[in-house]
Protein backbone atom coordinates (compact mmCIF):
# COMPACT_ATOMS: atom_id res chain seq x y z
CA UNK A 1 0.00 0.00 0.00
CA UNK A 2 2.77 2.42 0.71
CA UNK A 3 4.41 1.16 -2.21
CA UNK A 4 0.89 2.39 -4.17
CA UNK A 5 1.35 6.01 -2.48
CA UNK A 6 5.12 6.38 -3.24
CA UNK A 7 4.39 5.70 -7.15
CA UNK A 8 1.35 7.91 -7.47
CA UNK A 9 3.24 10.52 -5.59
CA UNK A 10 6.43 10.09 -7.87
CA UNK A 11 4.47 10.07 -10.73
CA UNK A 12 2.53 13.52 -9.98
CA UNK A 13 5.53 15.29 -8.90
CA UNK A 14 7.57 14.67 -11.75
CA UNK A 15 4.96 14.07 -14.83
CA UNK A 16 1.82 15.39 -13.32
CA UNK A 17 2.12 18.05 -16.95
CA UNK A 18 1.85 14.64 -19.40
CA UNK A 19 -1.26 13.19 -18.37
CA UNK A 20 -5.26 13.84 -16.66
CA UNK A 21 -5.73 13.09 -13.63
CA UNK A 22 -9.82 10.98 -13.11
CA UNK A 23 -11.65 13.44 -10.93
CA UNK A 24 -10.87 13.55 -7.39
CA UNK A 25 -14.57 13.07 -6.08
CA UNK A 26 -14.41 9.62 -6.76
CA UNK A 27 -11.40 8.80 -4.81
CA UNK A 28 -12.03 11.66 -1.81
CA UNK A 29 -14.95 10.15 -0.71
CA UNK A 30 -13.11 7.16 0.59
CA UNK A 31 -11.67 9.96 2.72
CA UNK A 32 -14.91 10.06 4.18
CA UNK A 33 -15.23 7.00 5.96
CA UNK A 34 -11.79 7.34 7.17
CA UNK A 35 -12.88 10.64 9.41
CA UNK A 36 -15.55 8.78 10.81
CA UNK A 37 -13.20 6.55 12.41
CA UNK A 38 -11.29 9.51 12.98
CA UNK A 39 -13.93 11.30 14.60
CA UNK A 40 -14.90 8.41 16.96
CA UNK A 41 -12.13 9.16 19.33
CA UNK A 42 -14.59 12.15 20.36
CA UNK A 43 -16.83 9.36 21.87
CA UNK A 44 -14.05 6.60 23.65
CA UNK A 45 -13.45 6.36 26.88
CA UNK A 46 -10.28 6.70 28.32
CA UNK A 47 -9.95 2.70 29.50
CA UNK A 48 -10.02 1.81 25.48
CA UNK A 49 -7.74 4.94 24.20
CA UNK A 50 -5.31 2.53 22.45
CA UNK A 51 -7.92 0.11 20.82
CA UNK A 52 -8.80 3.76 19.02
CA UNK A 53 -5.28 4.43 18.50
CA UNK A 54 -5.04 1.06 16.58
CA UNK A 55 -8.09 1.72 14.85
CA UNK A 56 -6.87 4.93 12.79
CA UNK A 57 -3.73 3.21 11.92
CA UNK A 58 -5.85 0.18 11.16
CA UNK A 59 -8.15 2.61 8.50
CA UNK A 60 -5.15 4.15 6.99
CA UNK A 61 -5.62 2.20 3.68
CA UNK A 62 -9.08 4.71 3.34
CA UNK A 63 -6.16 7.65 2.83
CA UNK A 64 -3.49 5.64 1.45
CA UNK A 65 -4.71 3.99 -1.50
CA UNK A 66 -7.57 6.74 -2.64
CA UNK A 67 -4.95 9.08 -2.96
CA UNK A 68 -2.44 6.98 -4.55
CA UNK A 69 -4.60 5.59 -6.89
CA UNK A 70 -5.71 9.04 -7.86
CA UNK A 71 -1.90 10.04 -8.60
CA UNK A 72 -0.95 6.94 -10.85
CA UNK A 73 -1.55 7.90 -14.54
CA UNK A 74 -4.03 5.80 -16.12
CA UNK A 75 -2.27 2.20 -16.84
CA UNK A 76 -2.72 0.95 -20.44
CA UNK A 77 -5.01 -1.81 -20.96
CA UNK A 78 -2.36 -4.63 -21.29
CA UNK A 79 -1.02 -3.56 -17.36
CA UNK A 80 -4.85 -4.02 -16.28
CA UNK A 81 -4.86 -7.34 -17.72
CA UNK A 82 -1.84 -8.62 -16.83
CA UNK A 83 -2.61 -7.27 -13.43
CA UNK A 84 -6.24 -9.35 -13.08
CA UNK A 85 -4.12 -12.09 -14.68
CA UNK A 86 -1.45 -12.53 -11.71
CA UNK A 87 -4.26 -12.19 -9.48
CA UNK A 88 -6.43 -15.60 -10.82
CA UNK A 89 -3.06 -16.87 -11.88
CA UNK A 90 -2.04 -17.14 -7.60
CA UNK A 91 -5.69 -17.62 -6.65
CA UNK A 92 -5.42 -21.12 -8.96
CA UNK A 93 -2.05 -21.68 -7.83
CA UNK A 94 -3.14 -21.35 -3.63
CA UNK A 95 -6.65 -22.99 -4.26
CA UNK A 96 -4.23 -26.49 -5.98
CA UNK A 97 -2.13 -26.38 -2.99
CA UNK A 98 -4.93 -26.39 -0.85
CA UNK A 99 -6.76 -29.25 -2.87
CA UNK A 100 -3.57 -31.38 -2.43
CA UNK A 101 -3.52 -30.53 0.96
CA UNK A 102 -6.93 -31.41 1.57
CA UNK A 103 -5.72 -34.97 -0.52
CA UNK A 104 -3.28 -35.88 2.10
CA UNK A 105 -5.68 -35.28 4.96
CA UNK A 106 -8.66 -36.49 3.29
CA UNK A 107 -10.98 -37.88 6.14
CA UNK A 108 -9.67 -35.37 8.74
CA UNK A 109 -10.89 -32.58 6.95
CA UNK A 110 -14.17 -33.64 5.98
CA UNK A 111 -14.71 -34.44 9.39
CA UNK A 112 -13.94 -30.47 10.30
CA UNK A 113 -17.05 -29.37 7.79
CA UNK A 114 -19.15 -30.96 11.01
CA UNK A 115 -17.42 -28.96 13.45
CA UNK A 116 -17.82 -25.56 11.51
CA UNK A 117 -14.18 -25.67 10.61
CA UNK A 118 -13.14 -25.75 6.96
CA UNK A 119 -9.87 -26.73 5.49
CA UNK A 120 -7.02 -24.34 5.84
CA UNK A 121 -6.41 -21.26 3.02
CA UNK A 122 -4.42 -18.17 3.18
CA UNK A 123 -5.49 -15.92 3.67
CA UNK A 124 -8.26 -16.59 5.97
CA UNK A 125 -11.19 -19.05 4.71
CA UNK A 126 -13.70 -16.29 4.18
CA UNK A 127 -11.54 -13.71 2.14
CA UNK A 128 -9.97 -16.65 0.12
CA UNK A 129 -13.41 -17.95 -1.20
CA UNK A 130 -14.28 -13.99 -2.14
CA UNK A 131 -11.17 -13.76 -3.78
CA UNK A 132 -11.92 -17.05 -5.85
CA UNK A 133 -15.31 -15.43 -6.63
CA UNK A 134 -13.49 -12.54 -8.12
CA UNK A 135 -11.09 -13.92 -10.01
CA UNK A 136 -13.72 -16.74 -11.52
CA UNK A 137 -15.94 -13.22 -12.40
CA UNK A 138 -12.64 -11.13 -13.59
CA UNK A 139 -11.82 -14.40 -16.03
CA UNK A 140 -15.05 -14.54 -17.54
CA UNK A 141 -14.66 -10.88 -18.02
CA UNK A 142 -11.60 -11.28 -19.69
CA UNK A 143 -12.50 -14.42 -22.14
CA UNK A 144 -15.78 -12.49 -22.71
CA UNK A 145 -14.06 -9.41 -23.84
CA UNK A 146 -11.37 -11.69 -25.88
CA UNK A 147 -8.27 -9.68 -24.00
CA UNK A 148 -6.98 -12.61 -23.78
CA UNK A 149 -6.70 -15.33 -27.01
CA UNK A 150 -5.21 -18.21 -28.76
CA UNK A 151 -3.82 -21.11 -26.06
CA UNK A 152 -3.77 -18.46 -23.01
CA UNK A 153 -7.87 -18.66 -23.73
CA UNK A 154 -8.06 -22.22 -23.50
CA UNK A 155 -5.88 -22.48 -20.30
CA UNK A 156 -7.70 -19.66 -18.33
CA UNK A 157 -10.66 -21.29 -19.22
CA UNK A 158 -9.72 -24.35 -17.75
CA UNK A 159 -8.61 -22.52 -14.24
CA UNK A 160 -11.74 -20.97 -13.93
CA UNK A 161 -13.37 -24.31 -14.30
CA UNK A 162 -11.04 -25.94 -12.05
CA UNK A 163 -12.29 -22.40 -9.36
CA UNK A 164 -15.49 -23.03 -10.08
CA UNK A 165 -15.33 -26.57 -8.70
CA UNK A 166 -12.74 -25.50 -6.24
CA UNK A 167 -15.22 -22.99 -4.63
CA UNK A 168 -17.63 -26.10 -4.07
CA UNK A 169 -15.17 -28.18 -2.29
CA UNK A 170 -14.10 -25.53 -0.23
CA UNK A 171 -17.53 -24.72 0.61
CA UNK A 172 -17.43 -21.74 2.61
CA UNK A 173 -20.68 -19.43 2.49
CA UNK A 174 -19.79 -16.21 1.98
CA UNK A 175 -18.21 -17.52 -1.79
CA UNK A 176 -20.83 -19.67 -2.39
CA UNK A 177 -23.62 -16.75 -2.29
CA UNK A 178 -21.06 -14.45 -4.13
CA UNK A 179 -20.81 -16.80 -6.38
CA UNK A 180 -24.00 -18.07 -7.51
CA UNK A 181 -25.23 -14.17 -6.80
CA UNK A 182 -23.24 -13.04 -9.91
CA UNK A 183 -24.14 -15.79 -11.90
CA UNK A 184 -27.71 -14.78 -11.38
CA UNK A 185 -26.87 -11.77 -12.60
CA UNK A 186 -24.81 -12.93 -15.39
CA UNK A 187 -28.36 -14.45 -16.14
CA UNK A 188 -29.92 -11.31 -16.47
CA UNK A 189 -27.91 -9.53 -18.21
CA UNK A 190 -27.90 -12.04 -20.78
CA UNK A 191 -31.46 -11.52 -20.91
CA UNK A 192 -32.27 -8.63 -20.49
CA UNK A 193 -29.26 -6.26 -22.09
CA UNK A 194 -27.94 -9.63 -24.66
CA UNK A 195 -30.96 -10.52 -26.00
CA UNK A 196 -28.71 -14.00 -25.72
CA UNK A 197 -31.08 -16.20 -24.62
CA UNK A 198 -29.31 -19.46 -25.67
CA UNK A 199 -26.22 -18.91 -23.51
CA UNK A 200 -28.59 -17.72 -20.47
CA UNK A 201 -29.94 -21.11 -20.47
CA UNK A 202 -26.82 -22.63 -20.79
CA UNK A 203 -25.39 -20.59 -17.84
CA UNK A 204 -28.41 -21.16 -15.49
CA UNK A 205 -28.33 -24.74 -16.00
CA UNK A 206 -24.70 -24.86 -14.94
CA UNK A 207 -26.09 -22.81 -11.57
CA UNK A 208 -28.37 -25.64 -11.28
CA UNK A 209 -26.29 -28.85 -12.13
CA UNK A 210 -22.97 -27.49 -10.01
CA UNK A 211 -24.52 -27.24 -6.35
CA UNK A 212 -26.20 -30.72 -7.31
CA UNK A 213 -22.83 -32.33 -8.75
CA UNK A 214 -21.23 -30.73 -5.64
CA UNK A 215 -23.49 -32.47 -3.00
CA UNK A 216 -23.16 -35.85 -4.50
CA UNK A 217 -19.26 -35.58 -5.07
CA UNK A 218 -17.66 -33.37 -2.56
CA UNK A 219 -17.74 -34.73 0.93
CA UNK A 220 -16.89 -31.15 2.15
CA UNK A 221 -19.76 -29.65 0.59
CA UNK A 222 -22.50 -32.43 1.39
CA UNK A 223 -20.81 -31.85 5.46
CA UNK A 224 -21.13 -28.31 5.33
CA UNK A 225 -24.62 -28.41 4.21
CA UNK A 226 -25.58 -30.65 7.10
CA UNK A 227 -23.54 -28.44 9.47
CA UNK A 228 -25.08 -25.30 8.19
CA UNK A 229 -28.86 -26.84 9.03
CA UNK A 230 -27.44 -28.37 12.21
CA UNK A 231 -26.75 -24.85 13.21
CA UNK A 232 -30.05 -23.14 12.35
CA UNK A 233 -31.84 -25.77 13.97
CA UNK A 234 -30.15 -24.35 17.15
CA UNK A 235 -31.16 -20.68 16.60
CA UNK A 236 -34.10 -21.28 19.46
CA UNK A 237 -32.13 -22.34 22.31
CA UNK A 238 -29.61 -19.48 23.43
CA UNK A 239 -27.11 -21.15 25.26
CA UNK A 240 -26.51 -23.20 21.97
CA UNK A 241 -24.67 -19.44 20.95
CA UNK A 242 -21.55 -20.59 22.96
CA UNK A 243 -21.06 -23.84 20.71
CA UNK A 244 -22.84 -22.73 17.01
CA UNK A 245 -21.29 -20.29 14.96
CA UNK A 246 -24.44 -19.28 13.05
CA UNK A 247 -26.67 -18.94 16.56
CA UNK A 248 -23.80 -16.85 17.96
CA UNK A 249 -24.01 -14.29 14.94
CA UNK A 250 -27.40 -14.22 15.24
CA UNK A 251 -27.77 -13.46 19.09
CA UNK A 252 -24.85 -10.64 18.38
CA UNK A 253 -26.96 -9.00 15.83
CA UNK A 254 -30.08 -9.08 18.14
CA UNK A 255 -27.60 -7.49 21.26
CA UNK A 256 -26.25 -4.58 18.59
CA UNK A 257 -30.08 -3.46 17.56
CA UNK A 258 -30.22 -3.29 21.76
CA UNK A 259 -26.80 -0.58 21.76
CA UNK A 260 -27.88 1.24 18.96
CA UNK A 261 -32.09 2.08 20.18
CA UNK A 262 -30.16 3.58 22.92
CA UNK A 263 -27.17 5.46 21.07
CA UNK A 264 -28.95 5.84 17.97
CA UNK A 265 -27.57 9.05 16.53
CA UNK A 266 -23.83 8.47 17.02
CA UNK A 267 -23.06 5.07 18.61
CA UNK A 268 -20.92 4.15 21.43
CA UNK A 269 -17.11 4.62 19.58
CA UNK A 270 -15.91 1.92 17.90
CA UNK A 271 -13.14 1.53 20.45
CA UNK A 272 -15.59 0.66 23.21
CA UNK A 273 -17.84 -2.18 21.16
CA UNK A 274 -16.50 -4.74 23.26
CA UNK A 275 -17.45 -3.14 25.86
CA UNK A 276 -21.17 -1.86 25.62
CA UNK A 277 -22.06 -4.97 23.74
CA UNK A 278 -20.95 -7.43 27.06
CA UNK A 279 -23.07 -5.28 29.37
CA UNK A 280 -26.21 -5.86 26.94
CA UNK A 281 -25.07 -9.87 26.65
CA UNK A 282 -25.11 -10.01 30.54
CA UNK A 283 -28.39 -8.20 31.12
CA UNK A 284 -30.65 -9.64 28.43
CA UNK A 285 -28.35 -13.41 27.17
CA UNK A 286 -27.04 -14.51 30.53
CA UNK A 287 -26.73 -17.93 29.61
CA UNK A 288 -24.22 -17.25 26.99
CA UNK A 289 -20.66 -17.16 28.44
CA UNK A 290 -18.23 -14.10 27.98
CA UNK A 291 -15.70 -16.04 25.58
CA UNK A 292 -18.87 -16.38 23.20
CA UNK A 293 -19.98 -12.41 23.04
CA UNK A 294 -19.02 -11.54 19.65
CA UNK A 295 -18.92 -8.21 17.81
CA UNK A 296 -22.00 -7.97 15.17
CA UNK A 297 -21.10 -9.81 12.25
CA UNK A 298 -22.40 -7.11 9.76
CA UNK A 299 -20.63 -4.28 8.48
CA UNK A 300 -23.86 -2.20 8.30
CA UNK A 301 -24.94 -3.08 12.13
CA UNK A 302 -21.29 -2.73 13.01
CA UNK A 303 -20.93 0.74 12.22
CA UNK A 304 -24.21 1.80 13.36
CA UNK A 305 -23.05 0.26 16.81
CA UNK A 306 -20.07 2.28 16.99
CA UNK A 307 -21.23 5.45 14.60
CA UNK A 308 -24.90 5.70 15.09
CA UNK A 309 -27.26 6.21 11.93
CA UNK A 310 -25.31 9.51 10.89
CA UNK A 311 -22.19 7.85 10.99
CA UNK A 312 -24.12 4.97 8.43
CA UNK A 313 -25.27 7.24 6.57
CA UNK A 314 -21.89 9.11 5.91
CA UNK A 315 -20.62 5.75 5.61
CA UNK A 316 -22.50 4.30 2.87
CA UNK A 317 -22.11 7.95 0.85
CA UNK A 318 -18.03 7.30 1.46
CA UNK A 319 -17.81 3.78 0.73
CA UNK A 320 -20.16 3.57 -2.82
CA UNK A 321 -19.87 7.13 -4.11
CA UNK A 322 -17.18 5.70 -6.48
CA UNK A 323 -19.87 3.64 -7.87
CA UNK A 324 -22.06 6.13 -8.60
CA UNK A 325 -20.09 8.45 -10.16
CA UNK A 326 -19.23 5.91 -12.38
CA UNK A 327 -22.40 4.83 -13.47
CA UNK A 328 -23.65 4.39 -16.36
CA UNK A 329 -20.52 4.20 -17.93
CA UNK A 330 -20.06 0.42 -18.45
CA UNK A 331 -17.51 -0.67 -15.60
CA UNK A 332 -18.81 -4.92 -14.96
CA UNK A 333 -15.42 -5.59 -12.54
CA UNK A 334 -16.48 -2.64 -10.47
CA UNK A 335 -19.83 -4.03 -10.17
CA UNK A 336 -18.78 -7.59 -9.17
CA UNK A 337 -16.21 -6.52 -6.86
CA UNK A 338 -19.34 -3.62 -5.05
CA UNK A 339 -21.56 -7.15 -5.27
CA UNK A 340 -19.07 -9.29 -3.54
CA UNK A 341 -18.51 -6.98 -0.45
CA UNK A 342 -21.83 -5.64 -0.30
CA UNK A 343 -22.86 -9.09 -0.01
CA UNK A 344 -19.79 -10.09 2.48
CA UNK A 345 -21.13 -6.73 4.83
CA UNK A 346 -24.29 -8.88 4.89
CA UNK A 347 -22.50 -11.61 7.01
CA UNK A 348 -19.14 -10.17 8.37
CA UNK A 349 -17.43 -6.73 9.89
CA UNK A 350 -15.24 -6.56 6.95
CA UNK A 351 -13.59 -3.55 7.07
CA UNK A 352 -12.58 -4.28 10.57
CA UNK A 353 -10.13 -6.49 9.69
CA UNK A 354 -6.69 -5.70 8.02
CA UNK A 355 -6.94 -8.31 5.31
CA UNK A 356 -10.67 -7.71 4.60
CA UNK A 357 -9.92 -4.00 4.55
CA UNK A 358 -7.07 -4.85 1.88
CA UNK A 359 -9.39 -6.88 -0.28
CA UNK A 360 -12.42 -4.62 -0.19
CA UNK A 361 -10.50 -1.37 -1.12
CA UNK A 362 -8.02 -2.49 -3.46
CA UNK A 363 -9.63 -4.32 -5.93
CA UNK A 364 -12.47 -1.61 -5.73
CA UNK A 365 -9.95 1.07 -6.61
CA UNK A 366 -8.06 -1.24 -9.41
CA UNK A 367 -11.70 -2.15 -10.94
CA UNK A 368 -11.70 1.97 -10.96
CA UNK A 369 -8.69 2.20 -12.87
CA UNK A 370 -9.95 0.81 -15.93
CA UNK A 371 -12.40 3.59 -16.09
CA UNK A 372 -9.61 6.64 -16.29
CA UNK A 373 -9.30 8.17 -19.42
CA UNK A 374 -6.71 6.79 -21.55
CA UNK A 375 -3.74 9.09 -22.70
CA UNK A 376 -3.70 7.15 -26.33
CA UNK A 377 -6.22 5.34 -28.45
CA UNK A 378 -6.92 1.41 -27.38
CA UNK A 379 -8.26 -1.35 -29.29
CA UNK A 380 -8.65 -3.49 -26.68
CA UNK A 381 -10.85 -3.45 -23.72
CA UNK A 382 -9.91 -1.71 -20.38
CA UNK A 383 -11.08 -3.58 -17.18
CA UNK A 384 -13.29 -1.79 -15.44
Amino acid sequence: MVGILISGALSYFLHKQEYTRAHGVAYSAFLLVYGIHLSSGLLTSAANWEAYKRDVVLQLPFVILPVGFWMLPPLPASYLRNLWLVLIGATIVAALLSTGNYLLHFEQINEMYLHSKVMPTEPDHIRFSLLITLSIAAGTLLVVHRSVIGARQKWLIIGLAFLALYQHILAVRSGLVTFYFLGGMACLWLVVKQRQYRQAIAVAASLVVLPALSYACFPTFRNKSANTREDVGQVEHTASANNYSLVGRVYSYKVALKVIQDNPWVGVGKADIDAEMAKYYRQDYPTIQPEAYIQPHNQYLYSTVAFGMLGLLLFVIGFYYAGLNIWPRYAPLLFVQYSIVTLSFLVEYTLETQIGLAFALFFLLLSLEGSKPASTTELEWRPA
